[in-house]
This record gives structure tokens, C-alpha cells and sequence, in this order.
């Protein structure tokens, strides 16, 4: 049995950042629980009890319990073996978390809230809100600009890969099926970057089951 335990459904942007991760670290015998977000799982008592506030994921490992997507990922990275997805030098280091914090601040609810949710799953936000797509448009396009202008010219965001782009991946994949993409994904060098994104196997591997 796998002493790694993840609560959360494989269409979380969040959920996905870290499988990610364990398939870049190489593991897949992992104990999870799906939990369907937009059937509002995560909302009854049980799983309050291991978050106050009723978010995914939530992680267990080795006695711990660890929620929040940023230090799970951050606690992955530094207790499984295989080559680290936080880089070594300082600047690299402050490239990578000023775009997870970017992303977490601003691009989720742009990129995510406000186009993918209208396209997609818009009974979950409430109906479709043309304003809250237009500006998700607006400030989506902010964010993967400020991305790639911190990538340069890198192959990925904080030069090697990094948990910048394990964020940023999840969350421009649900855009990706969007009309919208394009308004919102044309920025020099954003197409080079999402190739070699999608051509991870960590990506291919993760992906959410459309069915």
C-alpha cells in the first residue's frame, strides 16, 4: 500500500500540479481519493475535518498532514528522490515563485473563473458572466505575459523545469479548450512553451478523464 494519500479529483488544476510533480519524481503507487469538486465533495463534514475550508488537495505522508497546493508541493519536492523541481540558484528561485504566486493571485481566477468556467463549467460559478470573461480574458493575458517575459529565453518558466510551470500547465490545458485560447495565448514564446509542456509525459500522463 502506498504510504502517500491525496484527497482530490483529477480535474483539479491544483490536484493535477501535483501529480505532476510525483510522476517528474516517478511516482505512481500513490492512495487517492477523488473527490469531485463540482459535485461539491469536498464540502461535507468529513472532508472539513481535514480541511477547514473545504479545498483539494490535501496530502498525508509519514504521520503528516499537509494542506495548500504550495507546500505540499514544496514538501514532495524535497522528500522524494529524483531531480529537484525547485532550482538551485536564487534568481531562478525568485523567477519560479513570483509566477506560482502570480498564478495563485491572478491567474487562477482569471484563466480558470473567468474563461475556462464560462466555456465549461459555467453551473458552477453561476451562469456565464460576460464580464467576469472579458476581464479573465484581459488578466489572463497579463499573467501568461508576465510569465513568458520571466521565462525569456528559457525552455521553461524559471529555466529548467520548475513548479512555475507544474502551476501554470493545469490551469492553460481547460483555456486551451476554450475559443478563447487564442486571444489569450497570443504571446511571443508562449507557444514554444506550451509544446514542451505537452509533450511531458508528467502532462500526457495526467490528464483528466474527459468521460
Amino acid at each position: 500500500m502506498s504510504d502517500i494519500k491525496l484527497w482530490g479529483f483529477d480535474g483539479s488544476t491544483y490536484v493535477r500540479t501535483v501529480k505532476m510533480l510525483l510522476a517528474e519524481k516517478g511516482v505512481t503507487d500513490i492512495d487517492q481519493v477523488q473527490l469531485n469538486v463540482l459535485a461539491g465533495d469536498p464540502q461535507t463534514p468529513e472532508h472539513l475535518a481535514r480541511h477547514p475550508f473545504g479545498k483539494v488537495p490535501v496530502l498525508d505522508h509519514d504521520g503528516m498532514r499537509i494542506l495548500e497546493t504550495s507546500a505540499i508541493a514544496r514538501y514532495l519536492n524535497d522528500v522524494l528522490p529524483g531531480k529537484s523541481l525547485v532550482p538551485s540558484t536564487p534568481k531562478d528561485r525568485a523567477r519560479m515563485d513570483m509566477i506560482v504566486g502570480i498564478v495563485d493571485s491572478y491567474g487562477y481566477g482569471a484563466l480558470l473563473g473567468g474563461i475556462a468556467a464560462y466555456h465549461l463549467f459555467p453551473d458552477f460559478v453561476g451562469g456565464q458572466n460576460e464580464e467576469a470573461r472579458k476581464a479573465g480574458i484581459e488578466n489572463g493575458r497579463k499573467v501568461i505575459e508576465l510569465a513568458m517575459t520571466t521565462k525569456g529565453s528559457s525552455d521553461f518558466i524559471a529555466g529548467d523545469l520548475s513548479l512555475a510551470d507544474l502551476y501554470l500547465a493545469p490551469i492553460a490545458a481547460y483555456v486551451s479548450m476554450t475559443p478563447d485560447k487564442d486571444a489569450v495565448f497570443d504571446v511571443p514564446s508562449f507557444a514554444e512553451w506550451w509544446a514542451k509542456v505537452e509533450a511531458l509525459p508528467s502532462y500526457q500522463a495526467t490528464a483528466p478523464n474527459a468521460g
